[in-house]
């Protein structure tokens, strides 16, 4: 175990022996490292907070404080973290509150570029980016390999589904499907396709793309059809499709609107 001597680790922690801990870092409390885990310079760990392994930390990041939710009144609640992220510098995370099930998580693989922030009770998925700035509100959900663009704001509760590409600079206050490429602010949303290179670069088949864009077309694009018709169209047509089922599914279960308005652009 490498402790920078001017480290300071409160003795409830559980540091992995293989971890590093760099010049001026604070742990404060019963916070868990794991193993090749590296901490940079100045960053602040507290709470009931789990950090799996391998791990980057950056300089002057903050994981684990209380959540900034005036109905929290100091509940045990944790904030949880998988392998491989890197959290890059001045980052925030805050552990969960009681009415969201009393947990933040963090799944592996996710690039948290400088400067984003993670609210209360978030889950964020595998091999998400957040690009510089990137803040999410309270008991937002991410989905695998989706990107949100630098300086994006989405506000609570909001869910963002698999593979889809949020713009930088968006302000995003309703429910992004899944494999669409998006950005605006709330009304002025505007889907633009589906993230067909990302879909490529994770191995899809060119089949199930083209298929995933003939149902995208007939719900996005089909001007007058009620949005359950063109649900139910898609489903018929392209149901045994695993993408456009998923696609389908995200609609039926969302608790807000889904952003469905597109550009010819």
């Amino acid at each position: 175990m490498a402790i920078h001597p001017s480290a300071i680790i409160d003795p409830r922690a559980e540091i992995d022996s293989t971890a590093e801990i760099g010049p001026f870092v604070v742990i404060d409390g019963p916070v868990q490292i794991g193993a090749e885990t590296k901490v940079e310079s100045h960053a602040y760990l507290c709470g009931c907070t789990t950090i799996g392994k391998n791990n980057q930390v950056g300089a002057f990041t903050c994981l684990g404080s209380p959540p900034q939710d005036l109905k929290y009144h100091g509940e045990d609640t944790r904030l949880v973290i998988g392998d491989n992220n890197a959290i890059r510098e001045y980052s925030s995370i805050h552990r969960g509150t009681p009415g969201g099930h009393g947990v933040t998580t963090v799944g592996n693989d996710n690039l948290v570029m400088a400067y984003c922030h993670i609210a209360h009770d978030c889950t964020l998925g595998n091999n998400v980016i957040m690009v510089n700035n990137a803040t999410l509100g309270g008991h937002v959900e991410v989905g695998d390999r989706a990107t949100i663009g630098g300086m994006t704001g989405v506000h609570q509760f909001v869910r963002v589904g698999e593979y889809a590409y949020i713009g930088g600079m968006s302000g995003v206050s309703l429910d992004i499907p899944p494999y669409v490429i998006i950005a605006g602010i709330r009304n002025d949303l505007q889907i633009r396709s589906i993230n067909k290179i990302g879909l490529k670069r994770a191995g899809f088949s060119s089949s199930d793309i083209r298929i995933l864009n003939k149902a995208f077309m007939a719900i996005f694009k089909t001007e007058g059809v009620l949005l359950k018709d063109a649900l139910a169209q898609v489903t018929k047509d392209y149901g045994d499709c695993a993408l456009v089922a998923r696609l389908v599914n995200f609609f039926k279960v969302s608790n807000r609107n889904v952003a469905r308005v597109s550009s010819d652009e």
